[in-house]
């Protein structure tokens, strides 16, 4: 391919296409090594772009790494809001199949935002950080608003502390199914289920 057909080629993505691929190529390479062990020259050599484009997207690696994480994040906040009005019950089993499903399909990606706390930069430390907050206070509103859980309320800190406690065991099964997967998706699934709501029941 000539400089000239590169240079077209890179053209036809949109902003958006360009900034999604270079998320893509870093959730591979951050999955696979720690984060100082990633080269932003490698990512950009992959993506077939020029340093300077990336750094155009992403001023640092930093930035770069905290995009990463924030696009799995947001991803995961998606795939398993809560539904208004259904009890949790109904919903767990649905919103973990979709965790599952997305875990499995975008394995790179989990497992690059859940190295993020084993960086040494701390603003990433803190983005993942967040990010996990995010999630759990996504649980929380959906058991204060369950008629079930509501209640258990009362010990708000006791269910906070199970809620996060939680979130570490599924990230922990997750990441262990993905190096070899045992388990069917529904196994996974109900192990996971049944650890919550052994942990919140009334």
């Amino acid at each position: 391919m000539s400089a000239d057909q590169g240079e077209r080629t890179r053209r036809r993505l949109s902003t958006e296409e360009r900034r999604e691929q270079l998320l893509s190529v870093g959730a591979r390479l951050f999955s696979e090594s720690p984060y100082d062990d990633v080269w932003i020259e490698r990512v950009a050599e992959m993506a077939g772009v020029s340093r300077g484009l990336l750094y155009h997207y992403f001023p640092t690696k930093r930035d770069f790494f905290a995009a990463v994480v924030e696009r799995e994040s947001a991803r995961m906040l998606r795939m398993t809001a809560a539904v208004p009005g259904v009890p949790v019950r109904e919903q767990l089993t649905a919103g973990l199949d979709a965790y599952l499903e997305y875990v499995e399909a975008h394995a790179h990606g989990y497992r690059a935002f859940h190295r993020a706390d084993a960086a040494g930069d701390q603003a990433v430390r803190r983005v993942y950080r967040e990010a996990l907050a995010a999630q759990e206070r996504q649980i929380l509103a959906a058991l204060t608003a369950d008629p079930e859980f509501g209640p258990v309320f009362q010990e708000r800190a006791a269910v906070r502390l199970a809620v996060r406690g939680w979130l570490a065991f599924t990230t922990a099964v997750c990441l262990e199914w993905l190096r070899g997967p045992e388990l069917t998706r529904e196994q996974v699934r109900d192990l996971c289920a049944r650890a919550l709501l052994g942990a919140i029941a009334p």
